[in-house]
């Protein structure tokens, strides 16, 4: 996420949550006096003051993405689920279809004030197969993460989902040809060694630990940093609400996995087996999906009046809280070097922030070097006795 701090987020800005870039582009208000636009669903925080849409924001934050963490470790706590991680991405974005198409038919009765079942939907902005795109890198980034639960430990997911950084820079520089100051290098460079000191601990640690996990959570950091930098690119030309980007790359990768797992023939094992357990995967994925669609939305909110430095610390906090419940509730093994590899990364996160705020390019630390230097030859002893002759 990238803004200036105590600003909304400028038009053709992307945040990537849970797989998706989603376009946030802030809605004008009808008079220069009135305040931006701002939605959660069908809730209006238009008119509250600051503080109160800050506050309403983060619980949500908390309170949605926490659960959302909760249930889907606890979805992979039942025995014998773990092979069955695409299955659990195929229902997810089953139900995130059902979500998006409830919530573009609210938009447009909004809009329109008809009866909510004969509205037509808003045309699709984005050209198809832009959404192609993004529905393959949308399956990538969520497939790989669910199943890469199967074989590493919640929080060294989670750990490895805040470094995302690294992939992103790397991408937009061949991309997109964006250059980045040392700040950006230094918060990727303490990002990597606090994500390798994390995996090293947890190898150590974690009787089952499997490198396939590491490859699964690492093959969805490179397909969420791609998600970022194709949306930016397509959001310079087309302006898209949310809900469109939700609705078309979850359903173009609900159909793409559909079509990989009956011909793979994992659809019906999985489905056979959630049908012994309907309440463990149908139900919680249901609740797990809940959680997260709806997070998606307090994210942008918080965004939209906060601005996304202030975002992105409130959503690292959120991942540490998540961290920690997962210790409290699963049972697992714990090391004093889980704490300090978690605090390199912290702050790499936080020298990320900063340099949103404080931009810092290398040629001004060559100008400050080379004042240094200067000072240092004008104060000398034998400057001195050089301009006395």
């Amino acid at each position: 996420m990238s803004s200036r701090m105590g600003e909304s987020q400028p038009p053709g800005s992307v945040i990537t949550i849970n797989g998706a870039a989603l376009a946030d582009v802030p809605r004008k208000s009808s008079s220069a006096e009135s305040p931006p636009e701002l939605r959660i669903l069908c809730f209006d925080l238009t008119f509250y003051n600051r503080t109160t849409q800050f506050l309403l924001s983060c619980a949500g934050v908390f309170i949605l993405y926490i659960l959302y963490g909760y249930l889907q470790e606890l979805i992979f706590t039942v025995e014998g689920f773990k092979p069955y991680g695409w299955f659990l991405t195929l229902v997810q974005f089953g139900y995130y279809i059902g979500f998006g198409l409830v919530e573009r038919r609210l938009e447009s009765f909004r809009a329109s004030g008809t009866s909510f079942w004969n509205i037509e939907p808003a045309p699709r902005c984005i050209p198809m197969k832009t959404y192609l795109v993004l529905a393959a890198l949308t399956l990538g980034t969520m497939g790989l993460s669910n199943s890469s639960l199967g074989y590493l430990n919640y929080p060294t997911q989670v750990i490895f989902k805040c470094c995302k950084l690294i992939p992103v820079l790397v991408g937009s520089i061949l991309i997109q040809g964006k250059r980045y100051g040392p700040l950006d290098f230094a918060a990727a460079s303490c990002m990597c060694i606090g994500l390798a000191w994390f995996t090293l601990a947890d190898s150590q640690m974690t009787p089952n630990f499997n490198l396939l996990g590491v490859a699964m959570i690492s093959g969805a950091l490179l397909c969420d940093a791609a998600i970022g930098n194709v949306q930016e690119k397509a959001m310079r030309e087309f302006k898209a609400p949310s809900s469109e980007v939700v609705f078309y790359s979850y359903g173009l990768g609900f159909v793409y996995l559909f079509v990989i797992m009956l011909v793979t023939g994992n659809f019906f094992s999985g489905f056979a087996f959630c049908l012994e357990h309907p309440l463990e995967t149908f139900g919680y994925g249901f609740l797990f999906s809940l959680s997260g669609y709806l997070g998606i939305h307090f994210v942008l909110a918080l965004v939209r009046s906060s601005g996304a430095p202030i975002a992105a610390t409130v959503t690292t906090a959120r991942k540490a809280v998540t961290i920690a419940f997962s210790f409290v509730l699963f049972s697992k093994p714990f090391t004093i070097q889980y704490l300090w590899s978690g605090l390199i990364v912290v702050l790499g996160i936080y020298l990320n922030v900063y340099s949103k705020k404080n931009k810092l390019t290398f040629a001004d630390i060559r100008q400050k070097l080379t004042k240094m230097g200067y000072a240092k030859l004008v104060k000398s002893p034998s400057r001195k006795f050089l301009v006395e002759v």
